[in-house]
């Protein structure tokens, strides 16, 4: 056995017991210590990075950590095995994901804007924001010599009268704190509940000033986590949040962690780290915020891809990645807050999206109703951009809808300085075409150095770099200057910010690797986009709007966008960013039951796509893998100047 002190940077230590032989990024996540680590510690990120202060590690050699690194103390941990007592730093932007994101959860102005337009949009398709929860202050007499009335028919009495029903559901939740709340506000307390034709069923009782409904709507992404409480009779958001997703240490990307869970005791951890890790802090902490206590959350509504519903719910998600594909739900009724402990009333319904396929799933149903693309003439399409691409094409006749492997460059994973948009990424930039020296723009406070580049911060270097005839369509550099280095093999890379410009004192550079990573991401989504619109023989002059949603759109420069391929040429004018989409229908479906008929319909009603065995898709893939595209004509605007 040796002990491993976990030495976090900024917050305190974590220590733990070790077998001689451990894994040091499993020993970690036993731990509970976050550790970035996209690629779930097969080696090839170079994210999951930890100081050695003390002691020994058993480390094999990686391309990520230099020899001068190395002679620091820098490894890769999930390259360590454990040798013996030692002491590790984990930096803090190892665990600034979940911490720190820039997330679109309804943050800044522009996004509750986008937000509440969305859901005025929504009204006005006819959509009816109401439900069927209600609360009323009840006054009983109080048991006496006279008056032996047992306290359960006493309610009852109470709440026929007031709702004027035959039948009244007490549930075990309720009958258990029954007495201790009747006595402790002398016989008049607030009841809370769901009326059904002519029966009553009691969610809540508890103090008479506390009559406020509440909601809960929830986006669960790959790689971040957004929340909302409402008023469930006002519509009015009482308090908002996000953090990033706490299964994100078991690698990046939806396979790895279905990957992860399909291990032994992998799906218990998985729902662990989104249950214990994520959902229930956010919620605990909206509660305070908001004054209320969990109980009085009524209603819960969940928009997440398929995989993420899985793990949430504790379902094994292995047939979702497996031919052919066939996920154990798309649509599930009858779950309840109390099977999953969330802190919530545990009578309260967890309503889900309904999935569409295995890769296609409730936040794109949830997005799709609020995009309201379903309601239009115009052909539309729908891009929700993340940690994977997922793509809606149509209109009121007809959706049909794909999902493409992009893999988790747009979260500055497969990237050699990528990082998720945290303080000190690199969000947006331009090149000078004769100096080729760069303007930054980076995501922090106005004195933030550079630690890296997120997803937005790339689409811009990659544009300017081939605007300003740096790299050819290939992605080589074909100039060479003070902000191109060589290594010695002769690979170009541009050099961003110089060691001593950043705040980790390591050079920030994109190389000839990660943009040939990136240009497959890119070459993934406008081949997707093409691979759907050939499927109803229709070319991109059918397309009458874009509405791009997800995190990574709040940042995206459309313009560059298309400049490399990467989303559709057409007129600026029809492009929208439309926010957390996800997010948005989520809101409408807690508060209304009209919307959560119409998300079933629309799922319902959307034809899903499978690319990896649709013909061509392949072709259409590797002809997209150029910039702009090896069809020239396809991308009339995108030139070099």
């Amino acid at each position: 056995m040796a002990k491993v002190i976990f030495q976090l940077e900024g917050a305190g230590t974590v220590e733990i017991e070790a077998n001689i032989g451990d894994n040091l990024l499993e020993l970690a996540r036993r731990a509970n210590v976050a550790i970035d680590a996209p690629c779930s510690g097969n080696g090839s990120c170079g994210k999951c990075r930890v100081q050695l202060l003390e002691g020994n590690l058993d480390t094999l050699p990686s391309r990520h950590i230099s020899q001068e690194e190395f002679a620091a103390g820098w490894r890769l941990s999930c390259n360590c095995k454990i040798v013996g007592d030692c002491t590790v730093l984990v930096p803090d932007i190892a665990s600034a994901y979940q911490s720190r994101m820039k997330t679109a959860d309804l943050s800044s102005p522009q996004e509750i804007a986008i937000f509440e337009t969305a859901q005025k949009e929504l009204r006005e398709s006819g959509i009816v924001f109401e439900n069927n929860y209600c609360c009323t202050v009840l006054t009983m007499s109080a048991p006496c010599e006279d008056d032996t009335m047992p306290d359960i028919e006493r309610l009852t009495w109470a709440v026929q009268e007031a709702f004027g029903v035959e039948k009244v559901e007490i549930p075990y939740c309720v009958m258990v704190k029954l007495a201790r709340v009747l006595r402790e506000f002398d016989f008049t307390i607030a009841v809370k509940g769901l009326p059904d034709g002519s029966t009553f069923r009691v969610m809540e009782i508890c103090d008479p000033k506390d009559t406020t409904l509440v909601g809960c709507a929830i986006d669960i992404g790959t790689t971040t986590v957004t929340m909302v409480l409402v008023d469930l009779e006002s519509g009015k958001i009482l308090a908002k949040g996000s953090s990033g997703n706490g299964q994100i240490r078991y690698g990046a990307d939806v396979i790895n962690r279905i990957i992860q869970q399909s291990r032994p005791g992998g799906r218990e951890k998985l729902q662990k780290a989104i249950l214990d890790e994520t959902l229930n802090p956010i919620i605990r902490n909206l509660c305070r915020s908001a004054k209320i206590v969990p109980e009085s959350i009524l209603r819960l509504s969940v928009g997440a891809n398929t995989t993420m519903n899985h793990l949430l719910v504790g379902v094994d998600a292995d047939p979702v990645r497996m031919d052919p594909y066939i996920p154990s739900f798309f649509g599930w009724e009858g779950l309840l807050a109390g099977d999953l402990k969330l802190p919530a009333n545990p009578l309260a319904p967890v309503v889900i999206a309904p999935n569409i396929g295995s890769y296609v799933g409730g936040d794109i149903t949830a997005g799709t109703l609020a995009s309201l693309i379903w309601d239009k003439d115009e052909m539309s399409l729908f891009i929700d951009l993340g940690t994977n691409g997922e793509i809606v094409f149509g209109n009121r006749d007809f959706l049909m809808s794909c999902a493409c492997s992009a893999g988790p460059a747009f979260e500055g994973g497969d990237i050699s300085c990528g990082m998720r948009a945290t303080d000190g990424a690199v969000e947006a930039c331009v090149i000078d075409k004769e100096t080729m020296e760069p303007t930054l723009t980076i995501v922090g406070n106005a004195d933030q150095k550079c630690v890296g580049i997120c997803g937005s911060g790339i689409i811009d270097i990659i544009s300017e770099l081939y605007r300003c005839g740096i790299i050819n369509a290939k992605g080589l550099f074909v100039r060479d200057g003070k902000r191109v280095g060589r290594d010695q093999h002769g690979m170009g890379r541009y050099i961003l910010a110089f060691p001593e410009e950043t705040e980790t004192g390591r050079e920030v550079s994109i190389n000839e690797v990660d943009i040939d990573n990136f240009i497959r991401a890119k070459g993934a989504i406008f081949s997707a986009i093409d691979t759907l619109l050939q499927s109803v023989d229709m070319t991109v002059d059918a397309i009458d709007h874009v509405y791009v949603a997800g995190g990574i759109g709040s940042g995206i420069n459309m313009k560059n966008a298309v400049n490399i391929g990467m989303l559709p040429d057409v007129e600026l004018e029809k492009f929208s960013y439309i926010g957390n989409s996800s997010l948005t229908g989520a809101y409408a479906m807690v508060i209304s039951d009209q919307a959560i008929q119409k998300c079933a319909e629309v799922g319902a009603n959307m034809t899903y796509l499978e690319l990896s065995t649709y013909p061509g898709y392949m072709d259409s893939f590797v002809a997209a893998c150029f910039i702009p595209h090896t069809d020239a004509s396809l991308f009339p605007s995108s030139k070099q100047e």
